[in-house]
């Protein structure tokens, strides 16, 4: 095709104005509420047995990726100190504390059944919400309103719900672990207020250079308060299968509320658990209040129900109470059972029912418990199971600090800062070296990339293009249309230039202006888009999700009394992973052969510039050999800088995998880059685990020549 040349004012220009200012019609589910964690959260079992593990495999995944264990940190010795053995006649109680990761102590009672011989079963015990839980007593007029409901049995034993499960299970010959909550208890490094109440943003912690939790740069790289109580339980289990007496074949976990989060997450990630007992939690309705219970990234697509249905087939049982677990019966564990009955466990899931009882692990529930766990354990005690009383102990008794064993500063944040900063040293030598060898690039850092951006090329969804203007001048043809996903009820504006003599190619072209990149102020062609069309490639630009709003949106947030980005990104994508989505459906239209009349091109290429770089890189990296060439110019962005959860750039974990460079280096396909400095030793290792350092074109001419300089090295053969 040859050059031509563009009037002042000319049709195609009026055309090209009109056309790329045509609004897009507000049907995109995206615009509605976003969800929070008082939604619905149904779970569809899988229609036969073939179909859970890849799904159990991809959940697993995501919850792994979203609270930092993916991959999971190096673990220190755990150096336990256990002292301050009491003899209580059948079992005794011991003082523990180890470390979970370096400085970070894990705080609890160890209960021992007394006159048993050979291995014994494990019990990891995690408490819920009740401050000072596992050295707190109920008030005299509390306990006896429990006694007087049946929630409770004994004035004395009674006294603590927390010691009555450990006691009882060391009785039935259990060693039974019993751990703090951070923030509770004798695990106080980390605030109680800070764990448990988080509320405003502390700018002091959001430094390049030291940051906590809860702040962008934690959250860029999946730091959370709730990977580090997920990474406690780990720890805690690791500590349970030091003991010699311990048989690892028959190790349990239980716990209410928060703690039944914490059993939840443990059954789901960790294979070595053989039975899990989670307690007023499990509920299609309130799937975690508290900060550390939610983490970005987690229940996005998923939900209690079916993190809890990980654990299967491995046996597990749940109650109800008059909370928001009380429509299990009807709404969630019913497909639980179907799950089990697909994968020939039917008895091994379980409900006991509790509705005229409160939010609690009361007496009724714990004989449940405790009969499940008889009767899947061999224990041999006839059932149902029913506790005896006890003389519990004071919290004197059970602290585990002392003057020989003194306790770690509390509330630190130069602790806090040395923490997190650790985590992320610790993680980037990981991922590092992962990603510089083939196989930990495809099984490691591209699915976790995957899970950031939310969706791949194989699920972009069943797109359809809908024409809505279209002209022709000066030999080019322009069509104006929408793409719609009616697989994620998504839609994205799209303009298409089209010329006479086209080639096959068609170029993807994004920019700040989101269609409007197209042309300049005249509504002509800038000179990279003249410069493809010229070369016979056709040309869509597209605007991305709120992209043409103005002023230009930010993230929006589920609660702004709560400024914990997890409220908001646990359960919803943020704008950049939401606008990457639009990439792919545009790209999956294309593929089909639904995009104008261009019918399936020959090959897809893309280009970005400004902020979209950033999204073009992720979509690069989830779509794989979709695109066979990307022109990126970066400007040098890297998710880490991003200083502001509601800045439209922001994406969880995006710091995690090498950054920007990560997303660049995760398929060996051709890559011009501009803007980009020098690569790390890091960097440059993942670029070659693929051979793809040799498809690299690094840009070093003028910034303002860059787009043109892209659009020559993507029409060149």
């Amino acid at each position: 095709m040859h050059q031509r040349s563009w009037g002042r004012v000319s049709l195609l220009a009026i055309l090209l104005a009109g056309l790329l200012g045509s609004p897009a019609v507000a049907q995109d589910v995206r615009l509605g509420p976003l969800k929070t964690l008082d939604g619905y959260f149904p779970f569809t079992p899988p229609a036969d047995a073939a179909a859970w593990p890849a799904r159990r495999e991809a959940v697993r995944r995501r919850v792994l990726v979203s609270l930092g264990l993916w991959p999971e940190p190096t673990k220190p010795p755990l150096a336990p100190v256990i002292h301050g053995r009491i003899d209580r006649g059948d079992y005794t109680v011991e003082k523990v504390y180890f470390q979970g990761l370096p400085g970070l102590f894990v705080t609890g009672n160890l209960y021992r059944p007394k006159n048993v011989t050979g291995r014994v079963p494990g019990l990891l015990f995690a408490h819920g919400h009740w401050r000072n839980a596992r050295l707190s007593e109920e008030t005299p007029d509390k306990l006896r309103t429990e006694i007087a409901t049946g929630a409770e049995r004994f004035e004395q034993g009674g006294r603590s719900r927390f010691q009555s499960l450990c006691v009882q299970a060391a009785r039935m010959g259990c060693i039974v672990w019993q751990w703090d909550m951070l923030g509770d208890s004798d695990c106080l490094q980390l605030s109680h207020e800070l764990v448990h109440g988080f509320a405003k943003q502390r700018p002091e912690m959001n430094a390049a250079d030291g940051w906590g939790l809860y702040s962008p740069r934690a959250e860029a790289r999946l730091q959370s308060v709730m990977g580090l109580q997920a990474w406690n339980s780990v720890r805690s289990l690791d500590f349970l299968l030091s003991l010699p007496e311990v048989d690892p074949g028959r190790i349990a976990m239980t716990g209410s509320s928060g703690g039944g989060t914490q059993t939840m997450i443990l059954a789901a990630i960790d294979d070595r658990l053989a039975l899990s007992y989670p307690v007023v939690m499990v509920s299609t309705a309130m799937q975690g209040g508290c900060t550390c219970e939610n983490a970005s990234l987690l229940r996005i697509g998923t939900g209690n129900v079916e993190l809890a249905a990980l654990f299967a087939p491995k046996p597990q049982g749940m109650n109800t109470a008059n909370d928001w677990t009380k429509e299990l019966a009807s709404k969630g564990f019913p497909d639980l059972q179907r799950l089990y009955g697909l994968l020939g466990a039917e008895d091994a899931v379980a409900l006991q029912r509790g509705e005229h009882f409160p939010h609690n692990y009361n007496a009724v529930t714990r004989s449940g418990f405790s009969t499940f766990l008889n009767r899947h354990f061999r224990l041999g005690l006839p059932a149902p199971v029913i506790e005896r009383d006890y003389e519990p102990l004071s919290r004197q008794a059970l602290t585990v600090w002392d003057a020989n064993h003194p306790a770690p500063p509390a509330n630190d944040p130069a602790f806090e800062k040395k923490l997190l900063s650790w985590l992320a040293t610790d993680s980037d030598a990981t991922v590092s070296e992962l990603a510089a060898t083939a196989d930990g690039m495809a099984e490691v850092v591209r699915p976790a990339l995957e899970m950031l951006v939310g969706r791949s090329f194989t699920d972009a969804g069943k797109v359809a293009w809908e024409k809505l203007e279209g002209a022709d001048a000066n030999g080019i043809r322009r069509t104006d249309g929408m793409v719609r996903n009616a697989t994620h009820g998504e839609e994205v504006a799209v303009t298409l230039l089209e010329p006479d003599a086209r080639q096959g190619d068609v170029v993807i072209w994004l920019g700040d202006r989101g269609r409007g990149s197209l042309t300049d102020a005249d509504g002509r062609p800038v000179a990279a888009v003249a410069r493809l069309l010229a070369a016979g490639t056709a040309v869509v630009g597209m605007d991305l999700f709120r992209q043409a709003e103005d002023p230009p949106p930010r993230n929006r947030a589920v609660r702004e009394d709560r400024e914990a980005a997890a409220y908001t990104y646990g359960y919803n994508h943020p704008l950049l992973a939401q606008r990457t989505h639009d990439v792919l459906t545009v790209l999956a239209a294309l593929r089909t052969g639904q995009v104008g009349d261009l019918g399936r091109p020959r090959r897809v290429l893309l280009a970005a510039f400004g902020d979209t770089a950033s999204i073009a890189a992720a979509a690069r990296a989830v779509a794989g050999a979709t695109i066979n060439k990307t022109a990126l110019d970066t400007q040098g962005f890297r998710f880490a800088e991003v200083a502001d959860w509601r800045d439209p750039r922001f994406l969880p974990g995006g710091a995690k995998y090498l950054d920007l460079p990560g997303f660049l280096a995760a398929h060996p396909l051709p890559l011009w880059l501009a803007g980009e400095p020098e690569p790390t030793e890091a960097e440059a290792a993942a670029y070659r685990a693929f051979g793809s350092d040799a498809r690299v074109v690094r840009y070093a001419g003028p910034a303002d020549t860059a787009a043109l300089a892209a659009a020559e090295w993507l029409v060149a053969p």
